[in-house]
Order: structure tokens, then sequence, then C-alpha cells
């Protein structure tokens, strides 16, 4: 056996969950060992989509500027039937959202996460090990004592705490003895990744084609690909539909020949499950090892991050002091946020997935009507507000920060200014302790840009101040002296 490793935390998988959560843990000066199994990231397209609010995560890390410059933005997201008429559009994607960046960015996750690594990578507290297979974990006290086994040998790694980011099988979740809860979705799906060659060929927008003889996919992707997805009929098995004949057939409806090259096909199971569990002990859960949704609501990576960002900052808060406790509001927070985005996607992917000529034509008649008898169209549904957890109570505690932006182009952005970590940010100066939220005045020379803004939404809730946390949650408004001791109250 090779020597003994320690460190703060240890995650298990290195997709772009672990190693945000590495990053951010180690930004915050906890020190955190990733390993994966994978000898290097995975080549081809999976996840296809990331919301403002990851963007902003990412520029927490110190790669939106790289993750936007190979992401596209659609303008509209439209459910079409058979005959082609919209059922369904959603629109705005392009335009900035509450996180400062644009609402939906279509991505390639290989560049994501070369991108997230290269970061990473930079940071002292930060390690990777690949090739690297977890074996177990035993807890003693305080500390987990993990097993993992290297090209080098096997090796033992004490950490204050496991968290397995390793996928919808996650071993990690196995060992720990938790149970899904499956949601009841189950369907197949052929998808096809492309190369283009000819992007004016191609449609411009994301779609969803509601057709009982065949429900499909198509969307943008990142680094010049486009990608299409067919719900399988009855009968028909993986290896049939990914027969390149199969393929090529499919895809003559669009006129694509000569626009595209193949990169990947496979078939997926779309499937809804949550953890029943996300934490037992010291071993958390995030990402696809805690939550499985269907792709229509593009939030399954998204999900995954946003755990990372929650967890992140509670188990840094623990390395300076906070009773462990604090991690019992992680799966509080996040569970009724993951079930209410499930459903959504649930919703949606029941929409799609008619395959009954009749209950399809049904589905269009209410759906054309509902859309005239409206006219505009709606915005992609809103996340909930957290109702309990780690939050001082009552509205707006649990909603989202916004991200302000000043200068051209959005060139200038709130958290550039203000930087890590929790901020209560007050009409005037206010005495703050160290290791507590830093404090800011609206007349903080920082603060110039977006000035205007804040006192806006001041005023639109009628608050002295607003305790906002590391990951951009709202844990409280009101009197600040008032905040500052419901925070310590909440981290003691």
């Amino acid at each position: 056996m090779v020597g003994d490793v320690e460190v703060d935390v240890l995650v298990v998988g290195a997709g772009p969950v672990g190693v945000s959560l590495g990053a951010l843990l180690a930004q915050a000066g906890v020190t955190a060992l990733v390993i994966d199994k994978e000898a290097d990231i995975y080549p081809l397209p999976r996840a296809a989509h990331v919301d403002h609010e990851i963007m902003r995560i990412f520029q927490a890390i110190g790669v939106a500027d790289e993750v936007a410059a190979s992401s596209r933005t659609p303008n509209r997201y439209d459910f079409l039937n058979a005959d082609g008429e919209v059922l369904l559009r959603f629109e705005g994607a392009d335009r900035l959202g509450p996180g400062g960046w644009s609402g939906g960015n279509m991505i390639h996750q290989p560049s994501i996460e070369m991108s997230l690594r290269k970061a990473a990578m930079q940071l002292p507290d930060f390690r990777l090990k690949t090739s690297c297979t977890w074996v177990s974990s035993e807890e003693h006290g305080d500390t987990v004592v993990s097993r993992v086994r290297g090209a080098d040998g096997e090796q033992s790694v004490r950490s204050c705490f496991v968290v397995g980011c390793d996928g919808a099988r996650s071993p990690v979740r196995e060992a720990a003895s938790i149970e899904l809860d499956d949601l009841q979705f189950d369907e197949p799906w052929l998808v096809i990744d492309t190369l283009v060659r000819d992007a004016e060929r191609l449609p411009k927008i994301n779609l969803q084609i509601c057709d009982p003889a065949r429900p499909t996919t198509c969307v943008l992707m990142g680094s010049g690909r486009h990608r299409w997805e067919f719900m399988l009929k009855p009968g028909e098995t993986a290896e049939q539909m990914l027969d390149d004949q199969v393929i090529a057939g499919l895809l003559s409806p669009w006129n694509v020949e000569g626009a595209i090259n193949l990169e990947r096909k496979a078939v997926y199971r779309f499937n809804a499950k949550v953890a029943k569990a996300w934490r037992k002990g010291r071993t958390l859960l995030a990402g696809d090892a805690a939550h499985l949704m269907p792709p229509f609501a593009g939030q399954g990576l998204c999900s995954g991050l946003r755990d990372a960002a929650n967890l992140a900052w509670k188990l840094a808060a623990i390395k300076r002091g906070a009773n462990d406790s604090l991690l019992d509001t992680y799966q509080l927070e996040r569970e009724p946020h993951i079930r209410a985005i499930i459903g959504t996607a649930i919703m949606m992917g029941r929409t799609v997935c008619i395959t009954d000529p009749a209950a399809a034509r049904v589905r269009d008649q209410q759906m054309l009507a509902a859309r005239a008898a409206t006219g505009a169209a709606p915005h992609a549904p809103a996340n909930p507000p957290m109702a309990a957890g780690c939050i001082m109570g009552g509205p707006p505690a649990g909603a989202y920060f916004p991200q302000f932006v000043s200068g051209a182009a959005s060139s200038q952005r709130f958290d550039d200014a203000l930087g890590a970590g929790a901020w209560l940010i007050a009409r005037t100066a206010v005495a703050t302790v160290a290791g507590g939220p830093r404090g800011f005045a609206l007349a903080d020379i920082r603060l110039d840009p977006y000035r205007d803004q804040l006192l806006r939404w001041l005023d639109k809730h009628a608050v002295e101040a607003v305790l906002v946390r590391p990951d951009r949650y709202i844990f409280g408004a009101g009197e600040p002296h008032k905040l500052l001791a419901a925070w310590a109250t909440q981290l003691k």
C-alpha cells in the first residue's frame, strides 16, 4: 500500500460537479482531494445546458468567460405538434437572468470540464487523482478512513467528510445503503450528437416535436455541435436504433445530410429518482448520485452544481468551527428545489412523450387554446425559494439574490466587486466581526456601479440590510444587527 493521504474532504467523482465542489472548497481554504476512476475527461458531449445561476458559479471559480465563449444562447424553446403548430413557447434565454449571465447557455461538457480542471489545479488546496477507484469508507469518530486504488496500488485517505459525486450508479451511495425514491418516469431515447459543418441549414432555436409518431428533441449545443433525441417506440431495441441506416432515416426529414457529421450515438433511459437520504454520518451525496431527472427542463447538471455551491460553503464553515449539524440543512434546502424541478421536467416529458394519436389531438387542442387565450409567451418556471434551512425566516429569506451588472455589454459584475464569502449589505456602515459576513455600506466605493440597483432592491423589500450567503441565496433581510446575530446563532 502506498502512503496515507490526509485532507479535509474526499470527493469521489471528477465530473463537473465533483471538480466544482473541490474548487469551491479549495478557494475557501478547505483541502480537497478529488478522485476519479477514469484516466481522463470523457471526450464526448453529455449535458447540454446551464443557466444563469450556474454561470455565476463558474464565475466564482474563474471559468465563466471561457464557458460563455464556447456556448450558444438560443432565444426560444418551442414545443411543436406534428403539424408544426406552436403548442408552447419559452422566450428570453438569451437575455440576462438574475445570476447576471444569459438565462440559457447550450454547452459542450468536455470543454467545460477542461476549463474547470485547469482552474482548480491552480489552487494550492485542490488535488486531483485520476485512474483512482474508491473502494470503501469507514467512520472513526470525526474522521473517515477511505480506501482507494490507483495505478500505484492501494492507499488510505483520511478526511473529515466524503462526498459522492460519482453519478447515477454511485458506489458511494450503494455502500451507504441509501435507497432511491423512484418518481415513475422511465422512457428510452436515442441521443445523436453531431458536429456542424453548415450551421445555416440547422434550426436556430431549441425544439420539442410533440409528434405521437415519434417524439423528437432538437437542440443547439456548444462548440459547433447540434443534438437530436428520438423516443424509442415499443418493441424497438437499442441495437436497432444505433444502426447508422436507422439514424440516417430519422435525420432525413431534417434535410441535414452534408451539414453535419455524426459524433456520438447512445440510447439512454430518462429517469426521475431522488435519494431518500443525502447525508449518512460523514458521507454526503451530490449531483446524479443524489437525484436523476428527465432532460426536458435542461436542469440535470444545473442541479448538481447548485448542490456543490450549497455544500461547499457549509463544509468550509464547519472547518472554521461551525457545528456539523449545519449539514442537516443541505438536503432540507436542496430536496424541495430538486423535486419541484423534476416535477416540471416530468410535466414537459409527459407532454412530449404522448404516442397515442387521439390523446395527442386532445393535448394539441388544449394547448393551442391555452396559448391563444394567454397570447404572451411564458417564461421558464422560476425556481422556488427555500422555505427552511439555514435562513432567518420570512421573505425574502431563501430567495436567490441577483447579481447586478453595470457597464457596456454587462462587463462589470457585482460578485467580482465584492468577492467570495457571505455579505452584509446595508444602507449605512455596520460593524462586523472577524470570521463573519463582510459588511458593505451603500457608500462603499466598490458599490458605485451598482448603488442605484441595490437601493431599488432594498426599497422594494423595505429593509435596511440584506445578508447574502456564499451560495448567493438570501439568509435574511431587515435590521443589520439582528441579521448578524441570527447568522452567528445558525453557524455556532
